[in-house]
């Protein structure tokens, strides 16, 4: 899943994009180097930033998935929003996912997904953006973290959403220390609140290698992503959120050469 953002404030600078035709060039050069997913944000969720008002967060986002839609007519296309209204309207535009890193913390988002019977990944994040980062704990960061995930799926599937149609991501970097990052990758699909679900991950140039391997710059921390990539498929991973596309699919396709 290539990321693309439309905003001028996401933690990795190359990531942004501000007009609808350089950000579906971006999506089509993702797909030509073996994106299946393209994840559309509006709004970034990086540590301590602040909230966008969903009717600009909507108009950021729903030009540029009409427009890769119209460019890309097989592409998955995901938006990574919070708000049900946004989510509506990216669906209608030609979404085929919402990414929700909120994990339903807006009221009217299962009715979006039930409405439009679209699959779903919900995250886990302690707090929110703008406080998540102050001293996260946790008794046992995995069990914590699937009982959470399985509080929110289990609210779909009282409304008759499948398992098969809901994606867990265990939030990396969202309410989390460098060591309960690690837990919960090391863990795989131990923090699937059901078995039949779907597993994401998303780690690439995040904040745990900086500290990790002391790369604070954004720039510096593509080979600690590719080292968390490498081990995606050992442990079950379905979809890795990534940056870096091209490298990402050079990678995997040179773990497969050699299984």
């Amino acid at each position: 899943m290539g990321i693309l953002n439309i905003t001028p404030d996401s933690f990795h600078g190359q990531s942004r994009y501000e007009t609808v035709e350089s950000a579906t060039k971006e999506a089509i050069a993702m797909a030509e180097n073996g994106a299946d997913w393209i994840d559309v944000g509006g709004e970034s969720t990086r540590p301590g930033s602040r909230a966008v008002p969903p009717r600009e967060e909507e108009a950021r986002v729903v030009p540029v998935i009409k427009s890769i839609r119209d460019e890309l007519p097989d592409i998955g296309i995901s938006v990574d929003t919070r708000r049900s209204t946004v989510a509506s309207a990216s669906l209608q535009a030609g979404a085929d996912m919402i990414n929700d890193v909120s994990s339903l913390g807006d009221s009217g988002m299962a009715g979006v997904i039930v409405e439009y019977d679209c699959p779903v990944c919900l995250m886990h994040m302690k707090g929110i953006p703008e406080n998540m980062q102050e001293n996260p704990r946790y008794s046992d960061v995995v069990s914590e973290v699937r009982k959470s995930l399985a509080d929110s799926t289990s609210k779909l599937n009282i409304l008759g959403v499948d398992n098969s149609r809901i994606i867990v991501d265990p939030g990396v970097g969202f309410g989390k220390l460098l060591q309960h990052n690690l837990s919960l990758l090391s863990s795989g699909r131990e923090v699937l609140p059901e078995e039949d679900m779907g597993l994401m991950w998303g780690v690439s140039r995040k904040s745990m290698f900086a500290d990790l391997l002391g790369r604070d710059s954004t720039e510096d921390r593509l080979a600690g992503s590719l080292g968390v990539a490498s081990k995606a498929r050992s442990y079950g991973v379905d979809i890795i959120r990534v940056h870096d596309v091209a490298e990402h699919e050079d990678l995997f396709s040179t773990i497969n050469s050699l299984r």
